[in-house]
């Protein structure tokens, strides 16, 4: 009888342990949360970002120094700083300038691992697909202005694929579980046809049978990153963009990595960081890093590519994707609708790292010839708005027997004391990735977070308070004054386009945005057709350390990536109000001219080789 009243005592007090420590990790979260996403809040100054950043010694270090503001560094940056630890990163170029701007802009579990796992008997592969319709769930959730469901159309050209593309996309529903965003349903061929008009009935001789439409997510990937970066910033990481790893420093005694010696690559002005600990989150270049701290390490990165073109609205409705699950050499192509133009793109060739990586002229004859087949429409290289290809860095472990296995899940690593690698992995999963690393980093430098991981459901700056309506609210409460070419002022209606571009790209933020476009006169288009306006420039100087003209056209704004010809045109006045934000004189305006140009001409089709690269992080 004692014992049994002695378990139930320790049970309860076991209970009683579990909701207490519950409550504080809520009340933790909680102070995290109000700490980040006031409305009001604004992101460090880049001189004060600078000045923490700097002020790190020998004696006072960082707790982590995060190398690589991509998606996984920004994310390892939130993550630990959310935690309570003192965070630095520092990115050689801007916030999703690598591959986390030049993705496929998905958010899924992979349909095609799901597939793997099942032909191939690979659990692996199974947890891989369990794993990432988590994480999608969660970016969704965390940020609801720039993410959404997109359902996507499979066409089936005979009734085995009718019955097969069914049966597996009821899989990947049933993996999903509570998390689908839309069950996956069949539609016969009329309707295919009347939902999706562009879609042709007939491909190498075979009829439509009818189409299977599943659900995934898409996001705008670089405003995401930049959302990432910025909610770090005000977690109280300090953050700087073109800002470059010129070496690592190290103990004399012990050989322990303890920081980095950096330059602004704005200012030309070299410094030291210290920190406890390093993560290496370079993407592509991480084996560039690691070889920085021991030049015999072996590399593991494997490369793959994936070229991205973009065409006119017309090819696809604005609502529906479409899958083409085979090609030629048997990779998929996604055609879908984003940001009022066509994507149409593949993943999965073999590639070398470059700083900035472009199609091939016959990546992107590829996927116009796979698109033909499935449309009824022709399409021209005429068509082309823009193309671009991103670096996918998959990791192979250094520490597996069979190095030639690539892992399509990521891979943090130990390099050596003070060094550690995150790589690999997908947009999708950033989040999971950011906080493996972090732990890591806890357990290697014994480091002292005050709280445990929060960024399951921590949303980022722009997504509380948002509401897919918000957009009305916008174009009721604000007006667009703009100066016309003789210096008038003119007030101007927001409009529901512009209204519904500022609501998805800076969530509650945007009310900032349209004050600035009413208020400083500044409500002008920045290039015809395009919902762009010149408030979102100032805004971005102020709020989103948008320090060059490259930065606004390809990632504040994805100007560039929809319409390189448009960007182009855009690109003076860009210039002209950030030389009044930073204080530029005409030979910097210059010089951002020149090379936002030579930039710009890399996402013209069949524009090669115009760059000179450079390599290393």
């Amino acid at each position: 009888m004692r014992r049994i009243i002695f378990e139930a005592s320790a049970a309860l007090v076991a209970v009683k342990l579990c909701l207490n420590e519950g409550n504080l990790f809520a009340k933790d979260r909680s102070e995290v949360k109000q700490n980040i996403l006031s409305r009001d809040k604004i992101v460090p100054s880049r001189k004060q970002q600078e000045e923490k950043m700097s002020g790190s010694n020998s004696k006072n270090p960082f707790d982590v120094l995060v190398i690589g503001g991509g998606a996984t560094g920004s994310g390892v940056a939130l993550d630990a700083a959310s935690r309570g630890l003192r965070v630095g990163l520092v990115e050689r170029e801007d916030f999703s300038s690598g591959t986390s701007s030049r993705s496929t802009k998905l958010l899924h579990g992979g349909v095609r691992y799901l597939e793997k796992a099942f032909f191939n008997l690979d659990y692996g592969q199974l947890k891989l697909v369990f794993h990432a319709l988590e994480e999608r769930n969660r970016v969704i959730q965390n940020a609801p202005h720039i993410c959404r469901a997109l359902p996507t159309m499979t066409p089936c050209y005979s009734w085995f694929e009718v019955v097969y593309y069914w049966a597996g996309l009821k899989v990947y529903d049933l993996v999903a579980g509570s998390g689908t965003l839309r069950l996956s349903r069949y539609y016969p061929a009329q309707k295919a046809v009347s939902v999706f008009p562009t879609l042709a009935k007939e491909c190498n001789g075979r009829k439509l049978r009818g189409a299977v439409v599943y659900c995934d997510g898409q996001m705008d990937d670089s405003r995401l990153n930049i959302g990432l970066a910025c909610t770090a910033a005000l977690a109280g990481a300090a953050v700087l963009n073109h800002v470059e790893v010129v070496s690592l420093l190290k103990d004399e005694i012990s050989g322990r990595v303890i920081g980095a010696r950096v330059r602004d690559n704005l200012t030309e002005k070299e410094f030291d960081v210290y920190a406890k600990v390093i993560i290496n989150a370079a993407g592509p270049f991480c084996d560039f890093l690691r070889k920085m701290a021991d030049s015999s390490a072996a590399n593991i990165i494997s490369p793959s590519s994936g070229a991205h073109l973009v065409l006119p609205d017309y090819f696809t409705p604005e609502d529906m994707g479409l899958l083409i699950p085979k090609t030629k050499d048997g990779r998929l192509v996604f055609v879908l609708p984003w940001r009022g133009k066509t994507l149409a793109g593949t993943t999965d060739s073999s590639t070398t790292i470059t700083d900035l990586p472009q199609p091939q002229s016959e990546e992107i004859d590829f996927i116009l010839h796979a698109i033909e087949d499935y449309l009824n429409i022709k399409v021209r290289n005429s068509d082309i708005l823009s193309t671009w290809s991103g670096i996918r860095p998959l990791a192979i472990d250094p520490s597996a027997k069979d190095t030639a296995s690539i892992s399509r899940d990521h891979l943090v690593h130990v390099d050596c004391p003070g060094l550690i690698t995150v790589s690999g992995g997908k947009w999708t999963t950033y989040r999971s990735m950011a906080e493996d690393a972090v732990n890591a980093a806890i357990k290697h430098g014994e480091l002292n977070p005050l709280r445990r991981c929060a960024t399951a459901d921590l949303a980022i700056v722009g997504a509380e308070g948002w509401k897919p309506s918000a957009f009305v609210e916008l174009a009721q409460s604000y007006v667009r004054r703009k100066q016309t070419r003789d210096g008038k002022v003119v007030p101007g209606a927001l409009g529901t386009s512009i209204a519904k571009h500022l609501s998805c790209a800076y969530g509650s933020m945007a009310t900032q945005v349209a004050s600035i476009a009413q208020e400083e006169d500044l409500g002008k288009r920045l290039a015809h057709d395009y919902p762009y306006l010149e408030a979102e420039v100032a805004y971005c100087a102020r709020n989103e350390y948008c320090e060059t003209a490259i930065d606004f056209v390809a990632r504040r704004t994805r100007l560039a990536f929809l319409d390189v010809n448009a960007a182009t045109h855009a690109l003076p006045r860009v210039i002209e109000i950030l030389a009044i934000e930073h204080g530029w004189d005409k030979g910097r305006q210059k010089v951002e001219h020149q090379a936002a140009e030579v930039f710009l001409r890399t996402f013209k089709p069949g524009v090669t080789d115009l760059v000179p690269q450079k390599q290393g992080k």
